[in-house]
């Protein structure tokens, strides 16, 4: 019965055998369960693979990672000093166990045994559903075959490793041995009841349970980092399962007595000197201030770790604790604890503000890739800057930190916002688009100088864009600077005015119209120009009229008109028609509707492309003369609403002139007569058949275009311009730009020769195709131009082509005034370039020429001709100007009066040299003529410096000086704090007052220099002074020693002395008799004297 007693005893640690098994409590919310650590040693000579070069990599790499995989738990693999594996395992008790099975499995060679119990006793083996058997395999490892049913042998076979084996052997025999206690039936195995008895005890006793006492916050120092510490126990007894429990101060371990016992002395050893050198505290902090204490990425606790060498164990978020425990060196974990005291000590002091930015600067103030914002929180590291998620659309960004710290960095990020707010002032300033170049100069050149100037952003339109207007974006003066710069280029260009027409600011919007449509239209009408109304609300009546002068008189004329319609009696309707009938029902030039409103006086406004409406036609005026135009228009829409078919016949010859280039002419013809439709024959048929669709009117005149058009083609001439092949680049303009104005004007084709790559080569006849026999008076290939239509335009294309071709002038220039022209970077130079659009060239400096060509078009010449005149004026102007001003004049003044001209801090020179517009210049230090003034600048300016300077020397030289011996023990009072009472007195008396420097032979002597009477005013005031604060020092000595006599009585009379005896001006004075005392006095505004 004892034996038995004791087996029952051992039986219950069998269930949790784990080598090196620390388990405490998961830290990620919701998982429910509990982690484990555990360190598994594989010995060398049981490892599956060996080969040491590849530790870490590989097949044994591989299955680690499908392990991980396959239950979840995470391994760590490190190599003993005999090559031993040993592998630390974490994760939920389930997948420590699953994994575990894989390792030995996987890593570590298989062995087999069998183990002989009563048939009837399997099934107690397997348990309920199999789970016995499952969890006995989890536990030991191992792989365990019970035979079937049917199968009348009793051998269970387990296959695992050595120690697994043996610990599977010894589970199946307790649950054999078990029943057979339960039944008391010794025949059931065939054997004495002592011998099964002995048995099961040798096996049980095979087997200890010991534990060692060790305080569970030192469990994991025991266990080492990755299991280090307990790899060396295991290493040395791989039989010995060491357990550690969550929370219990003890180690239990479990194995062969002999290997227990030796364990337990070793991890006695390493339990005793940790508490001899380590040890922990706890302290409480409110969880809500963790973050902060651990900082961002952990900087603040791992510089505390680091620092300190302590570990430092904060709860998470989840848990709402606000323990934070401290374990390590003593003196390392009170200075930790104090140092995270003091944290959340001023974190308990911190306050929170929030700041009201409009959420459209927050990306600004971030800046690129957080740049700015990390700026800001490097200048203020103690405050956190929350700024709001942006889908909130909220305004507040919140700050947090010590008070006085957030106060700051409210402080400096207001300043930050108010600076945006400057600083996002914008205006738009519409400049005709083809003066845009202009203002953008060569290469950028312009407009990069108006923005450097006026430090401003400045955004032009697209080169495809419909618009005019130039944005200006920074400080309110700024944008206006460079607004006023813009404005004037363009004037300077072109023949722009600007008036102002006053309307009643009532009539505004109504003048505007709906999306600004009537504006828009008096606008376009007359040539572009720029309409400006005063802002909504302004009160103002003035209204701004920009561009071409006779555009802005007819501009004035409708905007008056209109409004004195408005002011009267206006009257407004609108009709609708299909937008293809827009162009005809404007007509070529705008000839029909013209005619319509001359003969109703009514105003007639089209949808532009940017108008959603594309259908609205509005008609404006009077009553009587909108109703006219109303049927006017009707009738015209009606007879395009009549759809007619209708043909003509065009010789097939003609034909391939209106289907090229994708029916571009048949397009064209359609978008100019309200959307005809024409077709043509097919090509290869013989039909000269021509079908039009459309409105009666429309299909009327295209037939009328398609007519002139082939009067055109039958009377085409084709002739031949001759411009020399270097010129036609420069004819053909920016992308071709020129030639396809010219082509539209005049109705023309122009086709371009082929380019010679080597003209010098066809010049001297060598190659090419015209051979040695060319004559040379004929002109060449490459420069013959062919235009081919009318000969009458024909011959008006060829004079404008050759219009274009750059001629060149020269104009003489003095040399010396070169440089000046060019300008600073050749700033100078691009600028008349692109203003007058020639090229200018100047000669190179070694030529020493006078010659600039000057080389252009024509019409441009002239004009580019005269402002490099204008220049040459200019620069001759500033020369003789700079000639003027280089006047010197040099004056005698004895270098002791230097000083005085000069002034303190410059004040008296920087006087005479502003007010008199001139350069004065003093000796160096090392110049032979120390008493030499030089005075550059215009003579008569020179001239009266010269006698400003004089007048002071006379002064000077009236002056005097005078010694006088003053106590140095009063120096500082009279001086006064930062020279403040001295400075008083020099003002007042006029005089200069000098103190002797420390070191000096006689302390006591002061120099007073200055006109006589002033000098000796000043002389008797500080002497006055002198006498005042030296008999209060004799007061104070007296009260002194009688107050260390009879203290408290003396000092109420030494209040009263100073109460009634002490001077207004005495401000401050400290009296250090003793090293022991120091006697202070100072005004008290509640009465007449200072009080102790």
């Amino acid at each position: 019965e004892r034996d038995l007693s004791c087996h029952q005893h051992l039986e219950a640690p069998q269930f949790r055998r784990l080598q090196g098994l620390q388990e405490h409590t998961c830290a990620a919310g919701g998982c429910g369960g509990t982690l484990l650590q555990c360190v598994f040693h594989v010995p060398l000579e049981e490892r599956k693979y060996k080969d040491m070069n590849q530790f870490g990599e590989g097949e044994q790499a591989k299955i680690c990672l499908d392990i991980m995989q396959k239950t979840g738990a995470h391994l760590e693999l490190s190599l003993a000093k005999d090559q031993g594996l040993s592998i630390m395992v974490s994760g939920k008790l389930e997948a420590v166990m699953k994994a575990r099975k894989e390792i030995v499995a996987r890593l570590q060679t298989q062995a087999s045994a069998t183990v002989a119990i009563p048939k009837e006793h399997h099934r107690f083996v397997i348990g309920k559903n199999g789970e016995k058997l499952q969890d006995l395999e989890l536990k030991t490892a191992t792989k365990i075959q019970i035979p079937r049913p049917d199968d009348p042998s009793n051998q269970i076979k387990i296959t695992g490793t050595k120690e697994g084996i043996e610990k599977a052997r010894h589970e199946i025999l307790l649950i054999s041995a078990e029943q057979v206690l339960q039944g008391w039936d010794s025949t059931c195995l065939g054997l004495p009841i002592k011998q099964l008895l002995k048995f099961s005890v040798f096996q049980a006793n095979s087997f200890t349970v010991s534990s060692v006492s060790a305080p569970s916050w030192l469990h994991r120092f025991i266990i080492g980092k990755k299991g280090q510490n307990l790899a060396k126990i295991t290493q040395q007894m791989p039989k010995v399962h060491i357990e550690f429990t969550e929370g219990e101060d003890k180690i239990t371990l479990e194995g062969p007595t002999e290997d227990v016992n030796v364990a337990q002395e070793q991890i006695e050893v390493m339990v005793k000197d940790l508490i001899n050198r380590m040890d922990y505290a706890e302290i409480n902090v409110d969880h809500k201030f963790h973050r902060h204490l651990i900082g961002k990425n952990g900087a603040n606790i791992n510089r505390i770790k680091d620092l300190y060498k302590v570990s430092v164990r904060i709860p998470p978020d989840n848990e709402k604790s606000n323990l934070i425990r401290i374990e390590g060196d003593p003196q390392g974990v009170q200075q930790a604890k104090k140092e995270l005291l003091e944290l959340a000590s001023r974190m308990e002091n911190e306050r929170t503000k929030d700041l009201i930015i409009e959420q459209k600067f927050h990306r600004t103030i971030i800046g690129q890739k957080g740049e700015r914002i990390r700026e800001i929180r490097e200048k203020f590291p103690e405050v956190i800057i929350n700024f709001p998620d942006p889908a909130h659309k909220s305004d507040i960004v919140q700050l947090r930190g010590p008070k006085n710290e957030v106060e700051k960095c409210t402080k400096y990020m207001q300043k930050m916002v108010a600076d945006l707010v400057e600083n996002s002032f914008s205006i738009s300033v519409p400049i005709f688009k083809q003066f845009h170049k202009n203002i953008i100069g060569k290469g950028g050149a312009n407009i990069k100088k108006i923005r450097e100037e006026s430090n401003t952003k400045i955004d032009l339109p697209a080169e495809n864009s419909n618009s005019e207007t130039i944005v200006i974006t920074g400080k309110r003066a700024n944008c206006e600077a460079a607004r006023h710069r813009i404005l004037a280029i363009q004037k300077e260009l072109a023949n722009i005015t600007e008036v102002e027409v006053s309307i009643p600011s009532k009539l505004h919007n109504s003048l505007i119209g709906a999306k600004g449509r009537f504006i828009r239209s008096i606008m376009e009408e007359c040539g572009g120009v720029h309409i400006h109304f005063p802002t909504e609300g302004s009160g103002s009546d003035t209204v701004t009229i920009r561009g071409p002068a006779q555009d802005v008189e007819k501009a004035k004329k409708q905007l008056l008109h209109l409004a004195e319609e408005k002011q009267t009696k206006s009257y407004t309707v609108d009709l609708r028609a299909k937008p293809e009938y827009h162009k005809f029902l404007i007509g070529k030039g705008g000839g029909n509707i013209r005619k319509v409103r001359d003969n109703t006086g009514a105003r007639i406004i089209f949808p532009t492309s940017e108008d959603k409406d594309q259908e609205l036609i509005t008609i404006m005026g009077t009553e009587e003369a909108v109703k006219e135009a109303q049927k006017e228009l009707e009738a015209l829409i009606k007879n395009l609403d009549n759809v007619v078919e209708d043909s003509m016949v065009v010789d097939p010859k003609h034909h391939r002139h209106f289907v090229i280039r994708r029916g571009q002419v048949l397009r064209e013809i359609a978008d100019e007569y309200g959307g005809v439709m024409v077709s043509f024959p097919r090509s290869g048929t013989q039909s000269d058949k021509v079908t039009l669709k459309g409105a009666k009117d429309c299909v009327e005149a295209a037939k009328k275009r398609i007519q002139e058009i082939i009067e055109d083609l039958v009377s085409q001439v084709t002739i031949e311009c001759t411009i020399p092949q270097k010129f036609h680049r420069s004819i053909m303009g920016p992308k071709g730009s020129r030639i396809q104005q010219i082509t539209r004007d005049y109705g023309v084709q122009i086709k371009f020769p082929d380019r010679e790559e080597n003209p010098a080569l066809q010049e001297n006849g060598e190659e090419g195709g015209e051979g040695k026999d060319a004559d040379p008076s004929s002109p060449k290939k490459c420069d013959i131009i062919i235009i081919s239509g009318r000969r009458e335009k024909c011959e008006a294309a060829k004079e404008a082509l050759q219009a274009l071709v750059p001629v060149t002038t020269e104009v003489e220039v003095p040399f010396d005034l070169h440089r000046y022209i060019i300008g600073q970077k050749g700033s100078g130079i691009r600028k008349m370039m692109d203003e007058f659009e020639v090229n200018i060239q100047v000669p190179a400096p070694e030529l020493q020429s006078d010659i600039i060509t000057i080389t252009g078009l024509a019409a441009n010449l002239d004009r580019a001709k005269a402002g490099l005149l204008e220049r040459v004026k200019e620069l001759q102007a500033e020369q003789e100007d700079r000639a003027l001003r280089s006047f010197k004049l040099t004056v005698t003044v004895d270098p002791k009066y230097h000083p005085k001209i000069i002034g303190r801090k410059g004040a008296v020179i920087t006087q005479i040299r502003t007010e008199h517009e001139v350069n004065i210049q003093f000796p160096d230090k090392d110049d032979e003529s120390q008493d030499q003034i030089t005075i550059t600048g215009y003579e008569k300016n020179a001239e009266a410096a010269r006698d400003a300077i004089m007048k002071i020397v006379g002064e000077l030289e009236q002056m005097v000086s005078e010694d006088v011996t003053l106590d140095h023990r009063v120096h500082a009072r009279i001086i006064g704090a930062r020279g403040k009472a001295i400075r008083k007195i020099m003002d007042e008396f006029k005089v200069d007052i000098r103190f002797p420097q420390s070191g000096a032979p006689d302390p006591n002597c002061v120099t007073v220099t200055g006109l006589p009477e002033n000098v000796e005013e000043a002389i008797d005031h500080i002497l006055n002074l002198e006498e005042e604060y030296v008999s209060v020092w004799h007061i104070c000595m007296g009260a002194y020693k009688d107050f260390l006599n009879h203290r408290a009585e003396c000092l109420r009379d030494l209040c009263v002395i100073f109460s009634t005896t002490a001077s207004e001006n005495l401000i401050l004075m400290q009296v250090a008799v003793s090293p022991h005392l120091q006697l202070s006095l100072r005004p008290q505004a509640a009465r007449t004297g200072p009080t102790v």
